[in-house]
């Protein structure tokens, strides 16, 4: 029996899904109106209208259903800080548009327009072996096989490499599909104080390792110091890093002689509201030093109160 209409029979379930129609037909106009479609929805999620569930329902339906962007999903090969060279090198791609989709640490997903340096700074930093998916379209004409190999520039300046440009990127007769104004700095505060505090992530931070090896007791007391900083700070995540890799399970640092002593583990923090971090490096610090047992003292199921 086809069930896909049971999830709309209450009224509280139907008028989400009807909201979230009326977003997906405006990003429909968006489009038409040469607005890229990753400015819009981060403009939605700064104001709150749009949640991080319908970003990919949001893509799938508009840019790759209904408009048939070519699209591609790509590994990250090496941690990338700075965006600066692939904002001057996309800006002068005048024929395509393009969106980017980057599946962060914690199930987090960032919607980018390349061409946009607010795009990036929402993201912070894209993470060794996370993945990104590229959607991209010829405004000119129908024509696959410059979109497919714009994705492949926009890999290879990803991976760092230096690229040329192909002579279909640009074209002057095209309308670029133009990123959204900039704030400035009243009207930021303002929607800023409407809507709530804005989500950013802090700098890396390194802790290093001062006991003779990272073994398993070091590894427990990490965990129960990041469960502890969790407890207090639901909103806000921490994201482990050791070399270039993101560690989604802490467990994984315990392998006899990977993490050595003076090897740096980093760090950073994630929400809207960030707070307590150099306690959290301090903590994490004496984690990973001979003193971690002070933090094993509890007993199961029982977390510290650390901050």
């Amino acid at each position: 029996m086809e069930t896909v209409y049971y999830s709309l029979a209450s009224k509280s379930s139907f008028n989400k899904a009807l909201r979230h129609f009326y977003k997906v037909n405006d990003a429909v106009e968006e489009i038409d109106s040469r607005v890229n479609i990753a400015d819009y929805i981060n403009e939605l999620i700064e104001d709150e209208d749009v949640h991080q569930d319908q970003i990919l329902p949001i893509i799938g339906a508009v840019v790759r259903d209904k408009y048939e962007y070519s699209c591609e999903s790509f590994s990250i090969p090496s941690t990338v800080s700075d965006f600066e060279k692939i904002i001057q090198e996309t800006s002068k791609w005048t024929a395509l548009d393009i969106t980017i989709v980057y599946f962060g640490p914690d199930s987090q997903r960032f919607v980018i327009n390349p061409k946009n340096a607010d795009s990036w700074d929402r993201v912070g930093d894209i993470l060794k072996d996370q993945l990104l998916v590229f959607y991209v379209k010829y405004l000119k004409d129908k024509d696959k096989k410059v979109e497919i190999n714009a994705i492949e520039t926009l890999k290879e300046m990803i991976s760092g490499k230096d690229v040329f440009i192909h002579k279909e990127f640009i074209d002057h007769t095209v309308v670029q599909r133009a990123p959204e104004p900039a704030r400035t700095p009243d009207r930021r505060a303002t929607d800023q104080a409407a809507s709530g505090k804005k989500r950013s992530i802090t700098p890396k931070y390194g802790v290093q390792v001062s006991n003779e090896l990272f073994h398993n007791g070091n590894v427990e007391a990490w965990k129960k110091i990041v469960e502890s900083y969790h407890a207090k700070f639901p909103e806000l995540t921490v994201h482990i890093m050791f070399e270039g890799e993101v560690i989604n399970d802490i467990n994984s640092l315990f392998k006899w002689g990977k993490v050595k002593h003076g090897d740096s583990i980093f760090f950073q923090v994630s929400g809207e509201e960030i707070l307590g971090v150099s306690k959290l490096q301090k903590y994490l610090y004496e984690g990973a030093s001979p003193r971690f047992e002070q933090f094993l003292k509890l007993g199961i199921g029982r977390v510290l109160n650390l901050f």
